[in-house]
């Protein structure tokens, strides 16, 4: 029997990737936000070439108070001096809750006024129901906020992620406001798809991968937007370059990155954040390994591993 392969998109050689970073954000023993840590790192991720996002998962965005998320965009603005930056605006609430837009344009208004670009994070009051209920909320959003990125983010994560139908996807690639779109699903074939329609309809909308195992879409002509990536935006900075310039060193180079993948989001997934904390400590960028208190963890065991990853990629 003849196995048959689904088409795909045609992979996109010598592309510019544009890459984005979601920056991790440390904490002390005390239990305070290491913000020299944080500045830091916010500053070498632009200076590596890669846009910087803040108050995202990585950043603990659901977890944080909202006076922490304010200081974030603060800080932000003031390291990057007017740089490009991309800011999750959140909502946070609670099964059956109804979509709250003034919330979120509330919170899109305080991204703007600190110089980034919203990008959706969702919600279970955003994400209730089907194409027909939910992309009119985007509508709303659009007319308030101007213009914005979306977001699908597996429920592996966070219990208030949704990864939409292609209908769903369809619709917001029709909104002028929508420039772009995270795609989180942890699967290719959804991402392909997604590819195609952008082509097909829209080839300036901007898809950010957000596929932690699966980094090399950006072959078939995603962008991203990474957890991954805050652990090494040096490597994924020189990886894209390799690809602009069509250097197979390319895929040596995407290979380390994806064994890091592999380990440091294995279930539970969203632990990858304390894999990343520990990585960070063994490069000397941080001064503990500790992650937000009702984030989980990883074992000590993991260090040994990272080091190893971090040996491979050049960076100790």
């Amino acid at each position: 029997m003849m196995l048959e392969v689904p088409a795909l998109p045609p992979i996109k050689p010598n592309r510019t990737i544009r890459g984005a970073s979601a920056i991790l954000l440390p904490f002390l023993s005390d239990g305070s936000i290491d913000w020299a840590s944080f500045d830091a790192h916010l500053e070498r991720t632009a200076e590596a070439g890669l846009t910087p996002a803040v108050n995202m998962d990585t950043g603990y965005l659901h977890l944080i108070t909202e006076a922490q998320r304010e200081a974030v965009l603060d800080r932000t603005e003031r390291v990057l001096g007017g740089a490009e930056f991309f800011a999750g605006a959140f909502v946070k609430d609670e099964p059956g809750a109804k979509f709250d837009l003034d919330g979120y344009a509330g919170a899109a208004e305080r991204i703007r006024q600190r110089g980034g670009l919203p990008v959706v994070f969702q919600s279970f009051g955003l994400t209730a129901g089907d194409a027909a209920e939910i992309l009119p909320r985007y509508e709303a959003f659009g007319e308030r906020a101007g213009e914005f990125f979306a977001f699908e983010l597996t429920p592996d994560l966070a219990a208030f992620g949704k990864v939409y139908s292609l209908e769903t996807f369809r619709g917001l690639l029709a909104m002028p406001r929508c420039i772009g779109s995270k795609h989180s699903s942890f699967h290719r074939q959804p991402e392909w798809d997604r590819i195609e329609l952008r082509d097909e309809l829209r080839p300036d909308f901007r898809l950010m991968t957000g596929n932690d195992f699966a980094i090399d879409m950006v072959m078939w002509g995603s962008d991203y937007l990474l957890g991954l990536s805050t652990f090494a935006p040096d490597r994924f900075a020189r990886r894209d370059r390799l690809w602009a310039d069509g250097d197979p060193a390319f895929f040596e180079l995407n290979d380390e990155l994806q064994y890091l993948g592999r380990f440091a989001f294995r279930t539970p997934g969203a632990a990858y954040k304390h894999s990343a904390a520990q990585f960070l400590k063994l490069r000397g960028w941080l001064q503990t390994d500790l992650t937000h208190p009702d984030s989980p963890t990883r074992p000590d065991s993991d260090v040994a591993v990272l080091r190893e990853c971090a040996e491979r990629l050049g960076v100790l």
